[in-house]
């Protein structure tokens, strides 16, 4: 998925995907929205609160999965898929000196 990014690294729409939101219904209001705003917040864990009709409350909590990595959006148009990203650190780890045993 190819964006462009703003001054703040954030992804922004391209044409494409301003055309497909064209059909939103005028009652959402989102000039005075912030992007980005829960984005830290998401990183480290949330929980999202599901009102029913009778009136009790499901509750689910959601945390980032051990090992799990975020890239930042300027980073992620280069590594579409976990299998770019692991390429080019396998890349790095070969790059990287070998220790020699120091002598106790």
């Amino acid at each position: 998925m190819n964006k462009a990014t703003t001054k703040n690294d954030y992804p922004i729409e391209t044409d494409h995907e301003a055309e497909e939101q064209d059909d939103l219904r005028s009652e959402y209001d989102f000039s005075d929205g912030v992007r980005g705003k829960h984005y830290r917040a998401y990183r480290r864990g949330h929980q999202v609160k599901i009102y029913k009709d009778d009136g009790r409350i499901s509750v689910q909590n959601f945390k980032l999965e051990e090992g799990a990595v975020f890239l930042e959006p300027d980073i992620q148009p280069y590594f579409p898929n976990s299998d770019a990203v692991n390429e080019a650190l396998r890349g790095l780890i070969a790059l990287i000196p070998k220790r020699e045993k120091q002598a106790a």
